[in-house]
């Protein structure tokens, strides 16, 4: 009986003795307890080097997502997770978020829409009506679109507005003033001629968002209803006096 007992003890000592190490020695470094490093930042890092950064330090990287901005260059880091200052097991993911230009939408053709039909396309391309405006126009039907800017084709932000003209229909036995913001200066003279009024003074107004001789404003607003051929003073853009003195040569 006392050979067993001592078998037993010994072998509890033993196993205590065994658990003992596990505990102390092997299992610390197999969960690599009290071991962690501390995330570090990389928001407005290139994705190059904010992946050199995040591999120096022993961690893997996964593109989580991409956020189409303009607040951003494209290719810079505008968010991670775990964020920076965590403290994390070594060989941990650092996701991130990298900024991409911000899409554009076509802008759809709405002429000869009518109004409600041209802000449902503008809805279904994530645009908007900005302006309307109301004119005589003897090509259009009465509540149709006949004119737009940007035109068809053209690229917006999304969710910016798009500017109408819809028309009235043919007009009485008066002069009406014809949209002309958005023409071209000689295309605007032509609108003029056509609607039987005068072209007046034009002034130009540097302007780099837009083609040079461009019409950015008219004296007498469109749709206006007159008795009589007045004159409509334009203000057109350009891109610096060289387009002047170039458009003077050539006339």
């Amino acid at each position: 009986m006392k050979t067993i007992y001592k078998i037993l003890i010994s072998f509890a000592v033993l196993s205590f003795i065994g658990i003992s190490i596990l505990e102390i020695l092997i299992m610390p470094k197999y969960i690599r307890k009290n071991e962690y490093r501390v995330v570090m930042d990389v928001i407005g890092e290139s994705l190059t080097q904010a992946t050199k950064t995040i591999s120096s330090e022993g961690f893997r990287v996964v593109i989580q997502d991409t956020v189409h901005t303009n607040q951003h260059k494209p290719g810079l880091i505008v968010d991670q997770y775990p964020v920076p200052g965590s403290k994390v097991k070594p060989g941990r993911t650092i996701r991130l978020k990298v900024s991409h230009p911000e899409k554009l939408v076509k802008v759809p053709n709405l002429i000869g829409q009518s109004q409600r039909s041209a802000e449902i396309t503008l809805q279904q391309a994530n645009l908007n009506i900005d302006t309307v405006y109301i004119e005589y126009n003897p090509d259009f039907p009465n509540g149709t679109v006949a004119w737009q800017f940007p035109k068809g084709g053209d690229e917006l932000k999304k969710w910016l507005g798009v500017q109408i003209t819809v028309s009235k229909g043919s007009p009485p036995n008066r002069f009406i003033v014809p949209q002309l913001f958005g023409l071209n200066e000689d295309k605007a003279a032509q609108s003029l001629k056509e609607s039987r009024l005068i072209l007046g003074k034009v002034s130009y107004q540097q302007n780099e968002d837009l083609l040079p001789f461009t019409v950015l404003h008219q004296s007498i607003s469109a749709g206006t209803v007159t008795d009589r051929a007045v004159k409509i003073d334009l203000v057109v853009s350009v891109v610096d006096l060289q387009d002047i003195h170039n458009k003077l040569m050539n006339e």
